[in-house]
């Protein structure tokens, strides 16, 4: 499921930079220069009050749902529906300290419940269950320096469901150069993950109860050992977990080349260890029998990119992105795309995009029954096939200077639906709404 969530917090983070793309930054942590606007001078003599205010609320909620035939759960091939529901709620809290530098607390919490076909099958009769939750709060605080300007901060993350349990950390900063045209970003970030060994039915081991010198020592299917001697006892047992580990750097950096044309250069550098499939992805041999993903415990990562802004005239942006992505399982994956955000009236804009995507296999990937039993490491999961995808659709965005529906707090509201599909027959559609409040 965790692939599934991507897909729907990315669109939903989409939406909410767009929803800025004519006014404002694109970075809540690190604040760097915005490729949509000119580079904002901030003043700190502007800032009359020091104590602690609500800056902004930010509310998305969006609604997933997708069809296709590889599910990796039955060995790549059977149902992958799903259906999602996800909503976010951004705090902001402002304020200056004693030396005039504003900081500003960044609260964020995240809840997310969705429907999965394919999980009922994680048991071979199909009667397991398919429908589950997702928590996930954050925290960032950033401290700005105007006058410098730079800033820097740092964040925290939490990611909980019933078979992924995740904890993470990031550094942010960036500094702005002397004549504020260009900005430098960087963020480190850590991701400590634990992975429920939640195996399909026929690979769960069975209980054991073994009785010696009046002892008796029981092992239950998720591998704890509970030892009596005449006494009953009352044991809930956990299933058994195993970590997985990322490490990340991000780089950028941004350009005013002239007032209408603005670029961002940016690259990434991944590293991951520990168990990096999920217990509960099957692969069927040549041979007709079956077994669990297996692939190797590390992984480096490393993509490229490149975004270019054009200021057409007052009411109309070109924002174009292309990314290259490699790594060390011999995946390789192209990403281009264009977004052309419209301002009907000064108040009222669309924002029609299109993003197309393609990749190599990566070289343990094998579709059903084709992996051989001699192969070291194997998986069917159909994210690491080759493909090409399309994502497409459209945004509108709705700012009136006195608040939407005459709502003066509520300053923004914002829909935005997408259409993707994959060569893979994977089709999907999610629409988001969000809203800003001041």
């Amino acid at each position: 499921m965790k692939k599934i969530y991507l897909s729907v917090i990315g669109f939903t983070i989409i939406c909410r930079l767009s929803a800025y793309s004519q006014l404002r930054h694109d970075s809540v942590a690190g604040k760097p220069v915005s490729l949509y606007t000119p580079v904002e001078q901030h003043d700190s003599s502007a800032y009359s009050a020091r104590r602690l205010r609500v800056d902004e609320v930010d509310f998305v909620s969006s609604y997933y749902t997708q069809t296709g035939n590889h599910s990796p759960v039955t060995g790549g091939i059977g149902s992958e529906q799903v259906t999602d529901i996800a909503n976010g709620l951004d705090l902001k809290l402002v304020w200056l300290n004693n030396a005039l530098n504003k900081n500003t607390l960044s609260v964020g919490f995240g809840f997310d419940y969705h429907t999965a076909a394919s999980q009922a099958f994680v048991s071979q009769s199909g009667a397991s269950k398919t429908g589950g939750t997702r928590v996930y709060p954050s925290l960032d605080w950033t401290v700005e320096n105007s006058k410098k300007g730079t800033s820097f901060g740092i964040g925290t993350y939490y990611s909980g469901e019933y078979n992924y349990k995740s904890l993470g950390a990031d550094l942010h900063f960036s500094a702005k150069t002397a004549d504020r045209m260009g900005e430098f970003s960087a963020k480190l970030q850590g991701y400590f993950d634990q992975v429920t060994l939640i195996y399909p039915s026929e690979f769960i081991p069975q209980t054991t109860t073994v009785t010696t010198g009046g002892t008796t020592i029981i092992t239950t299917a998720s591998g704890n050992t509970i030892s009596s001697n005449g006494q009953t006892i009352s044991h809930h047992a956990s299933i058994p977990s195993t970590p997985r580990d990322t490490y990340s750097a991000s780089l950028s950096y941004s350009q005013i080349i002239s007032p209408r044309l603005q670029i961002m250069l940016l690259g990434d550098v991944v590293a991951q260890s520990g168990y990096l499939g999920l217990p509960f992805h099957r692969v069927f041999f040549s041979n007709g029998k079956d077994t669990i993903e297996k692939l190797p415990s590390s992984r480096f990562k490393l993509p490229v990119g490149l975004r270019a802004n054009y200021f057409v005239g007052d009411n109309l942006i070109l924002r174009a992105y292309y990314r290259y992505y490699t790594d060390d399982w011999g995946i390789h994956s192209n990403t281009a795309g264009i977004e052309v955000p419209y301002k009907i009236t000064p108040f009222f804009s669309i924002s029609p995009f299109y993003r197309y995507y393609d990749q190599t296999a990566a070289r343990y990937f094998a579709p059903y029954e084709a992996h051989s039993p001699n192969d070291q490491f194997y998986t069917s999961n159909y994210e690491y096939a080759k493909f090409q995808s399309q994502f497409f659709g459209v945004g509108f965005r709705v700012a009136p200077p006195a608040g939407v529906f005459g709502w003066q707090n509520l300053h923004e509201l914002e829909i935005r639906y997408g259409h993707y599909s994959q060569t893979t027959n994977l089709v999907s559609d999610v629409v988001s709404l969000s809203l800003g409040f001041k």
